[in-house]
């Protein structure tokens, strides 16, 4: 246990990991019941084309969201492209900025515009009422977004979208397995998509899938997705369609879903309650009426009191051998190709959010005592923050390379949707 802030790494003392505690890093599951499965796809010779683990968990996903309809494809964005090629959606697309790059990409890169309102401050979710001021004649589609594995207010964006007749999709990269006010998550809106990356609370190495109660949503994805073979094919199509690997490796994550979902929660809680009165950082809290998944710890960093800003702290911990994630940061009109665009409305809860947010590691190969030791790193960073930030300025000492993961092969950083 570190007791001086000279035992710091980033000043000099020695990692407190031998080995990188990640953000992102995929869970565990079970090994033999998944290479059982790819024994069986191997004898089956059914490779792709919609097979039976494709099918199963398709099944297996409706029912968890409570509708009548899965498309699991390659990824979530291609996911999200192909429902608002489905549903015709041209114009205008109202979403958060405060969520990760690829939910304004998917839309822009079908000729669509992203146009980015505000948040709530205390939640960091999507504010309804600033989606609606948001609003234009050339605005077809509002997406929320289901942030850090909790539900936004999906309700309430519905009734927005519904007073404006416009569609909503709910970008649920984060919420498999999440429910508000007892609806489970995959239910609200048109539509909502589902992340399978290999970083997700259920991951099936890459991959998502489309949930929807609309039969007809469902039939124009279901073709489009398959080159637009069948009735739609006058529309044209993509190839978006899941693996049956992939699908096996899903089906297998989503057996351990309960088990991932308690432990997380385990480890949220050891959080809070080791962090809960460190002067300027607080731990992100779950309303009643949410059922989260915990795929995520976010703190937030406070530097009037803690003498240090969010940038800093993530640079200590990752001397510690700690790979912290600022999720997101920067937000995506903060960045290109959307920084030199107009913002029609100002953002500033967004900004703020995007300057103090910071993930920590969690997962299924973090353990208490491992959340522990990173709530130990933070309480003694935090409570020198003035004389780490001046060592730093004095010259840093060497920190740890960490090129895997800041491309995304061991965490999410570039990958946090798909």
């Amino acid at each position: 246990m570190k007791t001086s802030v000279t035992d710091l790494a980033v000043l000099g003392g020695s990692p407190a990991f031998t080995e990188p505690l990640a953000v992102g890093r995929p869970s565990r599951v079970d090994r033999r019941s998944f290479l059982e499965r790819v024994e069986r796809i191997l004898a089956s010779g059914r490779h792709s084309n919609g097979g039976p683990f494709v099918e199963e968990l398709e099944a297996r996903l409706a029912e968890l969201a409570g509708v009548r309809h899965c498309v699991a494809m390659c990824n979530a964005t291609t996911a999200t492209q192909v429902l608002a090629r489905a549903r015709g959606i041209r114009g205008e697309v109202v979403m958060p900025s405060m969520t990760f790059i690829a939910t304004a990409h998917a839309m822009r890169w079908i000729g669509l515009d992203p146009v980015f309102c505000d948040v709530d401050p205390v939640t960091g979710q999507i504010d309804p009422g600033q989606a609606r001021a948001s609003i234009t004649p050339r605005t077809e589609a509002i997406v929320g977004v289901h942030l850090w594995g909790r539900p936004c207010p999906a309700s309430a964006l519905e009734d927005v979208a519904a007073e404006y007749g416009i569609d909503l999709y709910l970008d649920a990269a984060h919420a498999i397995g999440t429910a508000l006010d007892g609806r489970p998550v995959g239910g609200f809106g048109n539509a909502e998509v589902f992340s399978l990356h290999a970083t997700k609370i259920v991951g099936g190495f890459e991959g998502g899938a489309l949930v929807t109660d609309d039969e007809e949503t469902a039939e124009r994805v279901r073709s489009l997705q398959a080159f637009g073979d069948g009735i739609w094919n006058k529309h044209g199509g993509t190839n978006a369609k899941m693996s049956e690997v992939s699908a096996a490796m899903a089906l297998t994550s989503l057996e351990a879903l309960p088990d991932t979902v308690s432990h997380n929660r385990r480890n949220h809680d050891l959080y809070v309650k080791c962090l809960d009165r460190t002067p300027g950082v607080s731990v992100e809290r779950f309303d009643p009426d949410q059922r989260p998944n915990h795929q995520y710890v976010i703190i937030r960093v406070d530097p009037a009191e803690t003498g240090m800003d969010r940038d800093t702290l993530h640079r200590v911990l990752l001397a510690e051998n700690v790979i912290t994630r600022p999720y997101f940061s920067p937000a995506c009109h903060q960045t290109e190709p959307y920084s030199s665009l107009p913002t029609p409305r100002s953002l500033p809860h967004t900004e703020r959010l995007a300057a103090t947010v910071l993930a920590l590691p969690t997962g299924t190969g973090t353990s208490s005592t491992d959340v522990e030791t990173v709530c130990d790193i933070v309480r003694l960073a935090v409570s020198h923050g003035d004389r780490v930030v001046r060592g730093l300025q004095a010259g840093p000492a060497q920190e740890p390379h960490h090129d895997d993961f800041e491309h995304g092969s061991g965490s999410d950083l570039l990958s946090a949707r798909q």
